[in-house]
């Protein structure tokens, strides 16, 4: 077979599959995930033998040191992707959940449904974690699933999911369920993106360039977040302690992730008081600050910002910081250069955080928080599948619910249309 019909027939069974995962009970759903859990704990051994040859692939081939940390899998990372599953097995199953019912005049009650999306393709980079996390929480939410990784961590992936068909298989639950592309050459992914008739939805997980590639080219629906241009406005008023530790957390904690801080900007009321410190705290952490010139005036040491920087998502300890005339300024910043991902505003006034709120066209707002918190974990959802910065059909972290859809359910008595 070509690679374009063993993708369409991993689809098709896919497709098919997803029929017998929407029947799928709650406990059978979560006795699975546990199954799957201990499995991979106890195939420990093999799947750090097969990643081990991945590992050596992409040092011939010249991967960088944060690409392989990525990579590697070691005994404590395993265990924590069993966790994970066993967090997926203790959330509320969305499937079924009815989320409204109201009666019409003539006696008929409707309501909503919550049910499966169907078959999700998942597009991902080097990190073989997302196998098992994604097969989850899709599986969780009633869904089949076909995951197609990158080529660094092929041996992995595949190690992973044979280990989570195996349990599948062995508990009389549709192997197909869960498919992975088994080939790393790009026309496996070409493929799976024409599959429309079997594929309901794509969600890719990597950088902007894979995204774009992933949009460019399917014919299915595709969850989208190109990158993260995170914002902090400091208010006037502000409390400056706050500001200060919110805006190292967000930018220093962890620079190279899609909710870290890349642009600050500071209310000219507040800027006299505020600049000098947090540019002298932020120097000492070795951030790079790039300022317009009424910020470099109070902070000298910022070099001057160009038009890419409030474009720009570093993912370094590099900051774009701005001093804007009032609110109007920075709410006009933010949604002419943010990615609709996560900003937050720093102010000890309720209304103009609640305008803040309402204006700002981004899927997470936040008030006096740090922007690190823009994550299905740290939101309650328990655990997310990944961001869309789209607002069909979701928009923010994306949690189990999110991997479902409605249906409208019609209880009648014998009425009939007049």
């Amino acid at each position: 077979m070509t690679i374009a019909e063993q993708v369409a027939q991993i689809a098709a069974d896919a497709r098919q599959a997803s029929l017998a995962m929407a029947r799928l009970s709650t406990t059978a759903k979560n006795d699975m995930l546990l199954a799957m859990a201990a499995a991979l704990q106890e195939q420990t051994v093999h799947l750090i033998a097969e990643n081990a040859a991945d590992l050596e692939a992409g040092r011939e081939k010249g991967l960088s040191a944060a690409m392989l940390d990525r990579l590697m899998l070691d005994e404590k990372r395993i265990a924590g992707i069993a966790d994970a599953l066993r967090e997926v097995a203790a959330l509320p199953d969305p499937v079924g959940e009815v989320t409204g019912m109201w009666k019409r005049p003539n006696e008929l009650m409707v309501g909503k449904m919550r049910i499966p999306l169907g078959t999700i393709g998942i597009i991902y980079e080097a990190r073989p974690n997302v196998t098992a996390d994604a097969a989850a929480l899709c599986l969780k939410a009633g869904n089949a699933v076909i995951l197609r990784g990158g080529s660094e961590a092929i041996r992995s992936n595949r190690a992973i999911a044979e280990v989570l068909q195996g349990v599948m298989k062995e508990l009389g639950i549709p192997v197909a369920a869960l498919s992975l592309i088994p080939f790393t050459e790009r026309e496996g992914v070409l493929e799976m993106l024409k599959q429309e008739e079997f594929i309901d939805l794509i969600i890719p997980r990597g950088g902007e360039s894979l995204i774009r590639f992933v949009v460019e080219n399917s014919r299915i629906p595709v969850i989208k977040h190109y990158k993260g241009v995170c914002h902090i406005f400091v208010d006037e008023g502000a409390d400056f302690d706050m500001a200060e530790r919110i805006i190292v957390n967000s930018k220093v904690q962890r620079p190279g992730v899609c909710n870290a801080l890349e642009t600050i900007l500071i209310h000219k009321n507040a800027a006299a008081g505020f600049v000098p410190r947090i540019a002298a705290t932020l120097s000492e952490l070795q951030v790079e600050l790039r300022g317009d010139d009424e910020f470099r005036s109070y902070a000298p040491q910022a070099t001057p910002a160009t038009e890419e920087d409030w474009h720009a998502e570093y993912l370094e300890l590099i900051l774009a910081c701005r001093v804007v005339a009032d609110m109007d300024a920075a709410i006009a910043h933010i949604n002419r250069y943010g990615s609709l991902h996560t900003e937050s505003i720093i102010t000890s006034d309720y209304s103009r955080a609640q305008r803040f709120i309402r204006e700002v066209n981004s899927s997470c707002v936040m008030v006096n928080a740090s922007t690190r918190f823009a994550d299905g974990n740290q939101l309650g959802l328990g655990a997310e599948i990944g961001i869309s910065t789209t607002k069909l059909h979701s928009f923010g972290p994306m949690g189990l619910e999110d991997l479902t859809t409605t249906k409208f359910i019609v209880y009648g008595d014998g009425q009939i249309r007049g």
